[in-house]
């Protein structure tokens, strides 16, 4: 395994690639609304981020036919979108990618359109402490394992199950990097992180079982049990001292 050490130059396209992710993201999400479908979105992550002067990297990789993935309820991540309309108690998780100046950011988030179900609003806000708790774990000196431990933990205190069949990743000049970054294990283990890694930190979590499948769509992945699911995503640098969360606005 050869984790890519970015440079400062290289860092600092990274930030503008990964704000980039960031602003369109919050554009996007600010769209999500009762009524609006799937496709309509997509449509309007792809101008923002042509309208940058940017590539939206996921249109056409391993031809997936869209700028950005939309996932809806029991979707857990790579939602082709389309004609599907939010409805009330939807769980929608939009996952955005880019490529500016030959480095990618690559961010997601997971929006509750009028949920009432503390079932669903704790799985929810349980992946967005999961992430928090991530971050905070990715520090120069430590394991990435350790990162890999707090996911699992926070989710599986919380009566929530963590996907294992898809994990995060090294981003920078490619989408995917190494190292993989799975959301359970065991503490201390696997490489150190050092400055210079930048990686995707990314909680898949279920409110129900682990097990998921692909559709015959070949991208969509689906809870087994059909009960919801969320994501969360940052972009993240590992520094001298500290880690830098680069998807921000």
């Amino acid at each position: 395994m050869t984790i890519p050490l970015k440079s400062a130059e290289e860092l600092a396209a990274m930030r503008v690639s990964c704000r980039l992710a960031a602003e369109v993201l919050a554009e996007v999400v600010a769209k999500v609304a009762l009524g609006v479908t799937t496709g309509a979105l997509d449509l309007l992550a792809r101008r923002l981020i042509e309208g940058r002067k940017a590539r939206p990297f996921f249109l056409g990789y391993r031809k997936y036919p869209s700028a950005m993935c939309i996932s809806v309820n029991e979707e857990v991540i790579h939602g082709i979108p389309g004609r599907r309309v939010v409805q009330p108690g939807d769980v929608v998780s939009l996952d955005v990618g880019v490529l500016k100046s030959g480095f990618h950011g690559d961010c997601a988030t997971t929006v509750m359109v009028g949920v009432a179900d503390p079932d669903v609003i704790r799985l929810v806000e349980t992946t967005r402490r999961a992430l928090a708790a991530a971050v905070a774990a990715a520090r120069p000196g430590g394991r990435l394992s350790d990162v890999s431990r707090v996911v699992q933990g926070i989710a599986e205190a919380s009566g929530c199950s963590v996907v294992r069949e898809f994990v995060g990743h090294g981003v920078g000049r490619h989408l995917h990097e190494d190292p993989q970054i799975p959301n359970y294990g065991r503490p201390g283990r696997g490489p150190v992180l050092k400055p210079g890694m930048t990686l995707a930190i990314e909680p898949m979590v279920n409110l129900g079982g682990r097990g998921v499948c692909v559709l015959d769509d070949g991208w969509t992945v689906v809870t087994e049990d059909g009960r919801p699911s969320a994501h969360f995503e940052h972009t993240v640098a590992v520094l001298e001292e500290s880690v830098e969360v680069l998807t921000v606005t």
